[in-house]
């Protein structure tokens, strides 16, 4: 299964184990009475993420991490795992249409079809999922693709350690969880040079955008949302109520006085029972949110 963390998702019981990658590192988690958090940093190069190219470049390396974390956190529950992946190593958007077929495979077959030029692999190949969000009107799907060998080379050292990824998500995804429904919300999401936008009206995510930065300087990240929040009045009958920063760490109180100045908008921070959501955990710790541990 590709990519299916989202509020509809039920899992009972959670696997005994959920594994957040980054170009920085592995976050882990053993899921038990009481979560154990870990995190164990990879050198410069071992990981580079993309959507468009090999993601693992020193899989030596990264299967040792691996293996140290997951015999670190060896569960008597079972050897089912949740991965989530690096945001900007598959494609996320949303989706909109006036009617959506039952069918799964008309289903599959109509994503495809809307999706084939604009995502720069083979959409037939690609390792895809989506779920669909009806409303009032119209169906919003959310559907999140990549080329299926960059998921399997990520899955790859967690099935040599013995562990199952029964369940892929995406960082930004995963950290949903943590946001509260409620009115046009975006959340903007930095890890390394990419920045995650996500808006979402109450429980329903209306648009998702992953790019990479030419830098993080905030300039450079109020120069992409100044026209989302443009597209979002035009497009979304509405102005967002709300932006949740996640990722920005030392510079979280600066990007919260810039971007309320700039964007005339509330600005506040993602927040987790577990701790302040980072660059390289915030969608484990809304994994965990999501499964109901250490709500």
């Amino acid at each position: 299964m590709l990519l299916d963390n989202l509020k509809s998702l039920l899992i009972d019981p959670p696997p005994g184990m959920a594994f957040e990658v980054s170009e920085a590192g592995i976050a882990a988690a053993r899921i038990g009475h009481k979560t154990e958090l870990d995190f164990r940093p990879l050198a410069p190069g071992v990981l580079s993420v993309s959507p468009l190219k090999e993601n693992v470049l020193e899989p030596a390396a990264f299967t040792a991490a691996v293996k140290a974390l997951a015999t670190a956190h060896a569960s008597r529950k079972g050897k089912d795992a949740t991965l989530i992946l690096p945001d900007f190593s598959a494609r996320t958007t949303v989706l909109d249409f006036d009617t959506f077929p039952a069918d799964a495979e008309e289903q599959l077959a109509l994503i495809r079809f809307r999706l084939k030029r604009s995502v720069p692999f083979d959409v037939e190949s690609a390792a895809i999922s989506y779920m669909a969000q009806p409303g009032p009107k119209r169906v919003d799907v959310v559907v999140v693709m990549a080329p299926s060998e960059i998921v399997a080379h990520f899955e790859a050292p967690f099935r040599a350690a013995g562990l199952n990824p029964g369940l892929v998500t995406t960082s930004s995804l995963a950290a949903l969880d943590l946001a509260p429904e409620g009115g046009l919300t975006m959340i903007a999401k930095v890890t390394g040079r990419s920045l995650t936008l996500q808006v979402r009206d109450k429980a329903i995510l209306k648009l998702v955008r992953c790019l990479e930065l030419p830098s993080t300087e905030l300039e450079d990240i109020t120069a992409v949302l100044v026209p989302t929040f443009v597209y979002m009045e035009d497009n979304l009958a509405g102005r967002a109520e709300k932006l949740l920063l996640c990722g920005f760490g030392s510079r979280t109180e600066e990007a919260k006085h810039l971007f309320a100045r700039e964007l005339a908008v509330e600005v506040d921070e993602l927040r987790s029972p577990l701790g302040v959501p980072g660059e390289h955990d915030a969608g484990l710790l809304g994994y965990l949110r999501s499964v109901g541990r250490n709500n």
